[in-house]
């Protein structure tokens, strides 16, 4: 079984554990901390960004944090903002910076030179599962139609996403059919650099598929312009409640592109705490709920050390997945 998914945890009294460190205790809706800068590893309006600001609107709207700031630090791939915080640990206690997948992927491929171990790890916090899509007017209409195409001419069955090889679409889209029983290294990828080319390539049948966040396919498949085949979930999500998982369909596979917070390294244990407790108590608000539909994001809290459970979990599957591929 190929797992990459994020434990969900019970939200009510997610802080127990945080308040034996020492962090005072606070009724619901009063202020954790007094502020909170976040640092993001790449430009405005991606998602990075919009995941730190948005964490931020709730957390402050809420009233648990005071204020938020916000500092864009692109370059390497996400690695600039890595060593800046580690470089500069002490003098930036009060800073969170957002990550997801790619700090696994990046560091196994040499991008930068640490991991999500030279960091504190705080919390993953939301997530967006991976679908499979296929024209609206496809024959196509489930993985088992996809796998018996692909069973009748492979070279012809291409699936296409908006990655580079090795990269994050790419990656599920291998993992989805070494699931299947098919060999990773058979399948043929098509990377495309936007959306709008890949849905042309979609419709004109240079692809017959197309690997995808599910938020992403979701408002394609609202538009009329997709019909989702298969979702990396382990089980159904509301959002597209038709849609079926791939472990409904015989595929045991699951992934998540989480997206989460880290600290400075060494970060004093009871300012660990209060970062867990505001962002475990975030999810109550109607602030982030707010955020949380506008956005799409499936709520995926995992923090401290289950954070570092599945993070080391994702290195192994992703590692030997890149091994296979002739990317490592």
């Amino acid at each position: 079984m190929t797992t990459l998914k994020l434990g969900r945890r019970a939200l009510i009294g997610a802080a127990v554990a945080a308040l034996s460190f020492g962090a005072p205790a606070m009724a619901d809706g009063h202020k954790v901390l007094d502020s909170i800068h976040f640092l993001i590893p790449g430009g405005a309006g991606g998602g990075w960004d919009g995941t730190a600001r948005g964490t931020g609107e709730a957390l402050t709207g809420a009233g648990l944090v005071g204020t938020a700031s916000y500092e864009n630090m692109s370059g390497g791939g996400g690695g600039k903002a890595i060593g800046y915080l580690i470089e500069n640990a002490e003098s930036n206690h009060g800073t969170l910076m957002v990550n997801s997948t790619p700090i696994v992927i990046r560091s196994l491929t040499g991008v930068f030179p640490h991991n999500f171990r030279d960091l504190t790890l705080v919390a993953g916090t939301i997530g967006d599962y991976a679908a499979i899509v296929v024209g609206k007017d496809s024959p196509i209409n489930s993985m088992a139609d996809l796998l018996a195409a692909y069973n009748a001419d492979p070279s012809a069955t291409a699936i296409g996403g908006g990655s580079v090889p090795g990269g994050m679409d790419h990656l599920v889209a291998a993992m989805v059919m070494e699931a299947a029983g098919k060999d990773a290294l058979g399948v043929k990828y098509i990377p495309y650099d936007a959306g709008g080319k890949a849905m042309a390539a979609l419709l004109s049948g240079e692809i017959a598929a197309l690997s995808t966040g599910f938020s992403e396919a979701v408002d394609l498949a609202k538009a009329g312009e997709v019909k989702i085949i298969g979702v990396t979930a382990d089980e159904r999500v509301a959002a597209a409640a038709d849609a079926m998982t791939m472990k409904e369909q015989g595929i045991d596979t699951s992934f998540v592109n989480w997206r989460g917070f880290f600290g400075a390294p060494d970060l004093p244990a009871d300012k660990v705490a209060m970062y867990q407790d505001a962002l475990a108590k975030m999810y109550d608000t109607p602030e982030w709920e707010a955020v949380r539909a506008r956005n799409g994001w499936v709520n995926i809290h995992n923090s401290g050390d289950d954070f570092r459970t599945f993070l080391e979990g994702q290195e192994k599957v992703i590692g030997d997945l890149m091994k296979k591929l002739g990317f490592l």
